[in-house]
Order: structure tokens, then C-alpha cells, then sequence
């Protein structure tokens, strides 16, 4: 398994659950330093159209805590790119529920010859913060 230096992943992080853990923890296993991105209420709103349960505040207290965890950066907006400008990772990671995207295929493009490689990490099957969402609301109408 090859190593790098500094690692960087994001998300939403909303009703954090097992699949988030496990990417982190993942992520961890390939790098000496892991930078996670944890998206603003404003930018989950500006592509999801709604807004996330956990307040912001909240979710990047929760990865903060987490000890595969070693910095925490708000994540204001989607372009990979623009963070590694700031933040000069070499591997980039997500999970590979998205390899084959439009959107990492671009992603991807996008990295060539900067010496940066993209970790797609087992999706954890059977858990979201969407499904979990639903069932929340579902229980409480």
C-alpha cells in the first residue's frame, strides 16, 4: 500500500454514522496526515437544496473528534482543486460509490500531472444520512 504525506477527504458529514467513520479510518490507513473537508450549511444548500439536521458548528466538532482525524477545514466549495491549492494534499479520497462519475471523472482530469492520486474506499453499504434522515422523519410525522 502506498503512503502519503497528507491525505484529504469531505463531506457533509450530517447524522454521522458508521459509513463516515469507516472512510476516515481508511483514509487514515494511507496517510500521515488527514485533512477533512466538512461542508457549510450554505454550500450543502447550494447543491442539495436543503439544509443539513446538524448545524455546521456541530459537525465539524464531531470529525474534529475523531482521532484518524487530524485537521478540520470548513469546506465552502465543491472544487477539489481549489482546496488543494490551500492545502497541497497527494492523494485525494472518497468513496468509490462515486468512482466513475461525471464529476470524479472530471475531478481526476483535473489532477493530471500534479502528482496528486484520487483513493476511491469501500462505501459502506446499507447506512446514509439520507436513509437515516427518512427514517427520522418518517417516526416523527
Amino acid at each position: 500500500m502506498k503512503r502519503y504525506k497528507i491525505g484529504y477527504t469531505s463531506g457533509v458529514f450530517d447524522l454521522f454514522h458508521i459509513g463516515h467513520l469507516n472512510i476516515l479510518k481508511n483514509a487514515k490507513q494511507y496517510c500521515d496526515f488527514l485533512i477533512v473537508g466538512v461542508s457549510t450549511d450554505e454550500l450543502v444548500e447550494s447543491y442539495k437544496h436543503k439544509k443539513p439536521i446538524v448545524p455546521f458548528e456541530e459537525r465539524i466538532a464531531i470529525v474534529e473528534a475523531i482521532k484518524y482525524v487530524n485537521q478540520v477545514v470548513p469546506q465552502t466549495d465543491m472544487d477539489k482543486r481549489k482546496a488543494w491549492d490551500t492545502l497541497h494534499y497527494d492523494a485525494l479520497f472518497h468513496g468509490d460509490d462515486w468512482k466513475g462519475s461525471e464529476l470524479y471523472n472530471k475531478y481526476i482530469a483535473q489532477f493530471e500531472g500534479t502528482g496528486v492520486d484520487m483513493i476511491f474506499l469501500p462505501h459502506t453499504e446499507g447506512t446514509s444520512s439520507t436513509l437515516l434522515a427518512e427514517v427520522i422523519r418518517s417516526t416523527v410525522n
